[in-house]
């Protein structure tokens, strides 16, 4: 399973931005943004040309780092999302919501994506009944997302539960919270995902 194994602080610095990769920390004044607004490198703090096709670029590496997918994968998105019918960059974030990890931390059973991606690699959730150890797999309207019983109080769960008060609920999820189950009630709408991403610059960026 091909992941992102470096420092994910450097990662929001390169973006100039905030992509929550960290959880809590990226709330607090441990946030490598507060301390070093500015890219990593020994060129960080220079004058950068902003010409056209580095901000779409930019613009495509921020949604692929804030969902944690490799461009071999996000390029395979960007094509399904082509072929289907809508616009193109709205249907590539519903794709990119869809994911398991996503939706287990849109539920608030992790406090990131990267966390709730290694949740689901351990084997602790079911899709309808079966288990799951691929993040990856997307979610329909219907599907039921549960969690192992002997899982259910393990401490990152309960410790992201506790602490969800601080980060928004989805419409499109059904979240019972003490039965650790989770019901997707719909595909989310553009206006539903609260991503900060000008998915049409992604489009742009691909289509030339």
């Amino acid at each position: 399973m091909a992941r992102y194994t470096g420092p994910v602080c450097k990662l929001c610095r390169r973006e100039r931005t905030k992509l929550f990769l960290k959880g809590a920390r990226c709330e607090s004044s441990k946030c490598a943004i507060e301390r070093r607004p500015y890219p990593p490198g020994e060129h960080g703090r220079g004058r950068m040309r902003e010409t056209e096709y580095l901000v779409q670029l930019r613009e495509k590496q921020k949604a692929r780092r804030i969902y944690g997918v490799l461009e071999k994968q996000f390029r395979k998105y960007y094509r399904e999302a082509a072929q289907t019918q809508g616009i193109t960059g709205e249907s590539l974030l519903v794709i990119l919501e869809s994911r398991l990890d996503n939706v287990v931390y849109r539920a608030n059973f992790a406090e990131s994506r990267a966390q709730a991606r290694q949740l689901v690699s351990h084997g602790h959730f079911r899709v309808n009944g079966r288990r799951v150890t691929i993040p990856s797999i997307r979610v329909r309207p219907g599907d039921v997302v549960t969690m192992r019983d002997r899982s259910k109080e393990i401490l990152p769960v309960v410790h992201s539960i506790d602490t969800a008060s601080q980060r928004s609920s989805v419409e499109w999820l059904d979240v019972d919270v003490d039965a650790r189950k989770i019901t997707v009630t719909s595909l989310p709408t553009r206006g539903q995902i609260d991503t900060q991403v000008q998915e049409q610059l992604i489009v742009e960026l691909y289509s030339k």
